[in-house]
């Protein structure tokens, strides 16, 4: 998966055993962004594009987890830490440097990719 509409850190989760097993549930794609949804919905309709583009639509094959801190830089790592939690099958991290390292430091054994726009 490539990161689509600005820059942002993609990490690919690890998702347990018996949650592969579960053929009924979608994979979950984790959305992290550190501002507010209304002012970005733009940036969303692209990403939801992007993985549309590449055979991925919200609500039929993946699910999208949004997580906003809002402007609360505070709560991005707890942000990012409950969608790795979930598990998600892959974090998205949107909103600059802080949202890339709260996403990176949710987890230390998955490997990251920084894409550019």
């Amino acid at each position: 998966m490539t990161a689509m509409a600005g820059a942002a850190v993609i990490v690919p989760a690890c998702r347990p055993q018996a949650a592969r097993a579960q053929q009924a549930a979608l994979p979950v794609v984790g959305y992290l962004h550190s501002g507010s949804p209304d002012p970005y919905q733009r940036f969303v309709a692209a990403f939801r594009k992007g993985l549309s583009e590449t055979g991925y639509v919200e609500g039929q094959n993946v699910a999208i987890d949004y997580r906003w801190a809002e402007g609360h830089f505070e709560h991005l790592p707890t942000l990012a830490d409950a969608l790795v939690r979930k598990p998600v099958a892959v974090l998205v991290a949107q909103g600059g440097i802080t949202t890339a390292l709260a996403a990176t430091g949710a987890t230390k054994t998955i490997p990251h990719h920084r894409g550019a726009a």
